[in-house]
C-alpha cells in the first residue's frame, strides 16, 4: 500500500502550477455536472408564482426578439419597445431575455426540450452553476485548489441552493453574478490592466441587469479600496487628488451604459422610468413570512431572522468548516492589521498584497448586514435574499477544510498508509456525504427542508419557520388529483399563480380537464398550501366544503405541506 493518502491523491488529480486553462476545466465540469443534476430533477419541481410571470414575460419578449430579427428599425420604436416590454418591468431584463431566446431556440425551433418550462429554466440553471465554477477558481486562486473545490461542492450541496438553481428567476443567477463581480474587481486589482478593469465595468452593468442585490456591492468595493489603498490614498489626499482604482471607474460609467442598454423598456423616457424601478424596490410590498410562530407582515424585521434562518437551512458540517476557515482567516487579517499599524505595511502585505481576506469578508458580510442592520428590510423571501453570501462562505468552508485535512496528516503521519488512508476517507465523507444526503433528501420540497441540526423537516415545523411560499407545491398533489378527481373537476389554487397552473396543466404535470377556479365556493377541490397566515383558508374551506377533514394531506417528513379539501 502506498502511503500517498487519499487527500494526496486528490491533489494530483487537480492541476498543478499556477492557476490556468486546466482550472477552468475543472470549474467547466463542476458546471456541467451541476446543470446535468438540474435537469434531470427540474420535472419533479412545480412552479412558483414568480416563475409563472416570468414565463408569460419571456413569451411576450420573445415577440419583439422575433421583430428585432425581421424588421430591426421597427423593432427599436417606442410603440414597439413599450407594448412588449411594459410586461413585468419591475425587474431587470437580462434574465428574462434569456428565457425567451431559450425558450424560441431550445423548445419553440429545435425542440432541444419536450417541456417549454426547462427552456425557460435552462438559462438560469446555467447561470446558477456557474456559481461552482468561479467558487471553485476564487478558492484555488486564493487559498488552494483543494480548497476551491470542496467549497464548490459544498455550495452545490445546499438544499436552498439547489431550489432556487432550478427556477426561471433571479435568485440563484444574482448570487453568481455578485461572485462574478467581485472576482472580477479583485482580478482587476491584481493584473492592474486596462483589459480587466473594463471587464469590471461590464459585469457589473450585467449585474445591475440581474438583480437590485447590484446595489449593494459598492458597499463591497468602496470600502476594500480605501483600506487596500491606505498609504497611497492618504498621500494623494494630501495633494488634493481622491485617488479612485479604474476597475471602480468603469463600474460607475461602463456599468450603468450596459444596464440601460440591455434593457428596451429604459430607453425611453430613461430618467423617470429608472426612478419607478428604484421606487418599486425601496418601497417594496411586505409579504408574509412565518419565523418563529409569528407571522410577520410589516416592519421592524427581526435582526436574527438572517442568522437563525442560515443555521437552520445551511448544513452544519459547511458551517463549522466555514467556522474553522473564518476564523483562520480573521486571525491571519488580525496580525497583518497590527503590523501596519507597527508601521511594517510592507511586510503585513506580503502574504496578502490585495486584501483578499478582507475582501472576502466584505462580499460575505453586506448581504447579511441588509437583514441584520436595517429592520425595515422585508424578509419575505427568506434564504433566497441573502444566499449571494454563499459562495464565499462555501470559500471559507473549503479554507477550513484545507486547516482541518492540514491538522489530520499531522495527526496521522506516524500511522500506516491503510490508516491515513482509512482517516482521509472518513474526513472526506464526513464532509461531503451529510449535505449531498440532506439536499438529495430536500427535493422537491426545498422550501421545507431544514438541516437535522434544526431538527429537519418537522424541527423547522416545531420551531415556526416558514415551510413554503408561492405555491409551487400544487404539482406534488398531482397525482392524487389524477386518481381521485373527476373528468372536469374544478379545483381551487388557492396560492399558485394562474399562469403557473397554465404551464403546469399544458405540460401534464396536471390533468388537462381539471378547471381552476379562484374561490373554495366554486370548487369541486379546495387546495391550502400550509403557512401560518393561510388558515384563514382553512376556515373558509371548512365553510365552503362542510367539513374540516381533509381528503387527502400532502406530507414531507410527516410534516403538512398542502391540504386538500374535497366536496361530497
Amino acid at each position: 500500500m502506498s502511503d500517498r493518502s487519499i487527500m494526496t491523491k486528490v491533489r494530483a488529480m487537480l492541476p498543478s502550477g499556477p492557476v490556468g486553462a486546466r482550472d477552468h476545466l475543472v470549474g467547466a465540469m463542476l458546471l456541467v455536472g451541476y446543470v446535468a443534476w438540474l435537469l434531470a430533477t427540474a420535472r419533479d419541481l412545480g412552479f412558483p408564482r414568480d416563475e409563472g410571470f416570468y414565463f408569460r414575460a419571456g413569451t411576450e419578449y420573445a415577440r419583439w426578439f422575433e421583430l428585432l430579427f425581421k424588421r430591426p428599425a421597427d423593432a427599436v420604436l417606442q410603440p414597439a419597445i413599450d407594448s412588449i416590454w411594459h410586461e413585468n418591468h419591475e425587474h431587470p431584463s437580462l434574465l428574462k431575455s434569456l428565457f425567451a431566446i431559450s425558450w424560441l431556440e431550445l423548445h419553440q425551433k429545435h425542440a432541444v426540450f419536450r417541456d417549454a418550462s426547462t427552456a425557460f429554466r435552462f438559462p438560469a440553471m446555467v447561470m446558477s452553476s456557474a456559481s461552482l465554477y468561479l467558487t471553485y477558481l476564487f478558492g484555488a486562486r486564493a487559498y488552494s485548489r483543494r480548497a476551491g473545490l470542496i467549497g464548490a461542492l459544498l455550495l452545490g450541496f445546499t438544499p436552498h441552493v439547489f431550489f432556487h438553481a432550478h427556477l426561471a428567476c433571479f435568485d440563484a443567477p444574482i448570487m453568481t453574478m455578485w461572485l462574478a463581480c467581485i472576482y472580477v474587481y479583485w482580478r482587476a486589482r491584481q493584473q492592474g490592466s486596462l483589459g480587466w478593469a473594463l471587464l469590471a465595468g461590464v459585469v457589473y452593468g450585467l449585474t445591475l441587469e440581474t438583480k437590485h442585490n447590484a446595489w449593494i456591492l459598492p458597499a463591497v468595493f468602496l470600502p476594500h479600496a480605501i483600506i487596500a489603498g491606505w498609504t497611497s490614498t492618504r498621500r494623494l489626499l494630501k495633494r488634493g487628488v481622491i485617488p479612485l482604482p479604474a476597475s471602480l471607474v468603469a463600474m460607475a460609467t461602463i456599468g450603468p451604459l450596459v444596464f440601460v442598454g440591455l434593457w428596451p423598456w429604459l430607453w425611453n423616457d430613461t430618467l423617470p422610468r429608472v426612478q419607478e424601478y428604484v421606487a418599486f424596490h425601496v418601497n417594496h410590498v411586505y409579504y408574509n413570512i412565518e419565523y418563529l410562530h409569528r407571522n410577520y407582515f410589516g416592519p421592524p424585521s427581526p435582526r436574527s431572522y438572517a442568522p437563525v434562518m442560515i443555521a437552520a437551512t445551511v448544513p452544519s458540517v459547511t458551517l463549522a468548516l466555514f467556522g474553522v476557515g473564518a476564523v483562520g482567516r480573521l486571525t491571519a487579517l488580525g496580525e497583518r492589521t497590527l503590523k501596519a499599524l507597527g508601521r511594517s505595511r510592507a511586510e503585513a502585505e506580503t502574504r496578502d498584497p490585495h486584501h483578499t481576506d478582507l475582501l472576502l469578508f466584505l462580499g460575505l458580510s453586506a448581504p447579511i448586514a441588509v437583514f441584520v442592520l436595517v429592520t425595515k428590510t422585508p424578509i419575505f423571501g427568506g434564504t433566497k435574499h441573502w444566499m449571494t453570501a454563499y459562495p464565499i462562505l462555501a470559500i471559507f468552508a473549503g479554507r477550513g477544510f484545507d486547516a482541518v485535512a492540514t491538522a489530520l496528516s499531522r495527526a496521522v503521519e506516524h500511522q500506516s498508509g491503510r490508516r491515513r488512508q482509512a482517516a482521509h476517507v472518513a474526513l472526506l465523507t464526513a464532509v461531503l456525504a451529510a449535505p449531498l444526503a440532506v439536499t438529495v433528501h430536500s427535493h422537491p420540497f426545498g422550501l421545507s427542508a431544514y438541516v437535522p441540526f434544526a431538527g429537519g423537516t418537522a424541527g423547522g415545523a416545531d420551531l415556526g419557520l416558514n415551510r413554503q411560499f408561492w405555491g409551487f407545491t400544487t404539482q406534488s398533489v398531482g397525482p392524487w388529483l389524477a386518481a381521485h378527481a373527476p373528468r372536469g373537476a374544478s379545483v381551487f389554487l388557492h396560492d399558485t399563480a394562474w399562469d403557473s397552473w397554465a404551464r403546469m396543466t399544458d405540460e401534464n404535470r396536471l390533468r388537462r380537464d381539471l378547471r381552476p377556479v379562484g374561490t373554495p365556493s366554486e370548487a369541486d377541490f379546495g387546495l391550502v398550501h400550509i403557512e401560518l397566515h393561510m388558515q384563514e383558508e382553512d376556515y373558509q374551506s371548512w365553510v365552503a366544503f362542510e367539513t374540516d377533514e381533509p381528503a387527502f394531506v400532502l406530507t414531507h417528513d410527516g410534516v403538512p405541506i398542502v391540504t386538500v379539501y374535497e366536496r361530497h
